[in-house]
């Protein structure tokens, strides 16, 4: 793959600033991998990584804290003041209940804080163009949509691309592949998230338990028949959920039972009427059982649409650095296909760029055995090797008006 002159410019000065920045990046990473923190309430992380700029802030970087109006969210920039194209990285560092860092954000935090110091370097060397370099601070990926509150708040209106990498296992077969650029349809799923309580009438289950109307029994009704839909949907569509809480004692008819789900279809046209189906699982359990049923609705994820030629910029950067590196591996995209991701929102209001590189790991992501992958020494030095390749392709946005414009009409055309 042809390297541009672009890319050539930053190569080195990307990996050295990387090297000179390695044992605090290290650090940074450790403390968010040992200390995993769930869904808005990523205090450490947020401050860990705020601190550690605001150390630095002599050498330009302007840190604000709480960005947004969210509690756990920040917003770290570094601008030579002269206007033109802005580029950002998503940083994620929330982690998962029991189980910890299981989908390693800790890496994804590590690599984007990585990649935004590396960009900042490299591209001060550019005296005649304007730019803006964005790190932001996105809590509640796995369950909360920080990403969604951040666009709503405004976070991305300005940006040109935004970019990050997500950790999956090594590839079986293929153990020298480092990382991976999609441009095909399939990379995230669209996800509608609900949490649905039933409520009945409680009474003593064994004295006199017609009187009471069971709300447990509406979920069961719905989980079966939620259950027997599966057959009849795309093998490209999930619904999965648990029981939150199906009563307090054995001898009480329960007057209240909650189920959280999570519906998944390849793009959110065909998530809808998915959606629309599910919810008729628990309205005809409803009506079956004689139970109110209420719905919360959590913050939907779009599927993730990917920008062909910041993916080709990646893959011919990485590869410029000796790493292999594939442009698309249908084999490998599959690990990670049935799951969704906020940044799949982002990709739908600006070009966006998530790629996916592989960690030495027992257990596939959402396991314990991919938490200690994780925090292995191997998985950080393969996150840095990424940011290096995020980094580069960021710099070439900064300063190749032709490659910018290649980026937007990409985006344009989706």
């Amino acid at each position: 793959m042809h390297v541009p002159e672009t890319q050539r410019q930053f190569l080195n000065r990307v990996q050295e600033s990387l090297g000179d920045w390695d044992d605090k990046l290290k650090e940074i990473n450790h403390k968010i991998w040992s200390n995993p923190e769930l869904a808005y309430a990523e205090h450490d992380a947020h401050d860990a990584i705020c601190s550690f700029f605001e150390a630095v802030s002599s050498d330009g970087y302007k840190v604000h804290r709480k960005a947004y109006g969210l509690e756990t969210a920040f917003q770290i920039e570094w601008s030579n003041g002269k206007g033109g194209r802005v580029v950002a990285f998503n940083a994620e560092y929330d982690a998962l209940p029991g189980i910890g860092h299981a989908c390693g954000h800790n890496l994804i935090a590590t690599s984007s804080v990585a990649a935004f110091i590396a960009t900042c370097e490299a591209v001060k060397s550019v005296k005649d163009t304007g730019y803006t370099v964005r790190l932001l601070g996105t809590p509640a990926e796995e369950s909360g949509g920080g990403k969604v509150h951040l666009i709503n708040a405004g976070a991305y209106k300005d940006v040109d691309a935004c970019l990050m990498v997500h950790p999956t296992p090594m590839a079986p077969g293929n153990p020298d592949l480092l990382s991976m650029a999609t441009v095909i349809e399939g990379g995230s799923r669209a996800n509608d998230k609900v949490k649905v309580t039933f409520t009945g009438k409680p009474a003593h289950a064994a004295a006199a338990p017609w009187e009471g109307i069971n709300a447990l029994d509406a979920v069961v009704s719905a989980y079966v028949s939620i259950s027997m839909l599966r057959q009849q949907i795309l093998p490209t569509q999930k619904v999965h959920g648990v029981i939150v809480n199906g009563g307090d004692r054995p001898n009480i008819i329960p007057m209240t039972a909650t189920v959280d789900y999570y519906i998944r279809s390849p793009t959110k046209k065909t998530l809808k009427p998915l959606t629309e189906k599910v919810i008729k699982c628990f309205e005809a359990a409803a009506t079956a059982m004689g139970c109110k049923v209420e719905f919360n609705w959590g913050p939907s994820y779009d599927d993730l649409k990917s920008n062909r030629p910041i993916c080709e910029s990646y893959v011919s950067a990485m590869r410029a650095m000796g790493h292999h590196t594939l442009l698309d591996n249908s084999e490998q995209r599959d690990a990670l296909a049935g799951a969704s991701t906020d940044m799949g929102n982002v990709s739908y209001v600006v070009p966006g760029f998530h790629g996916i590189f592989c960690i030495p790991a027992e257990g596939v992501n959402h396991t314990p055995e991919f938490t200690s992958g994780a925090g292995s020494p191997e998985g950080h030095k393969r996150s840095i090797a990424c940011a290096a390749g995020m980094a580069v392709v960021a710099c070439q946005m900064l300063v190749d008006d032709e490659f910018a414009e290649a980026v937007k009409t990409d985006f344009q055309r989706q």
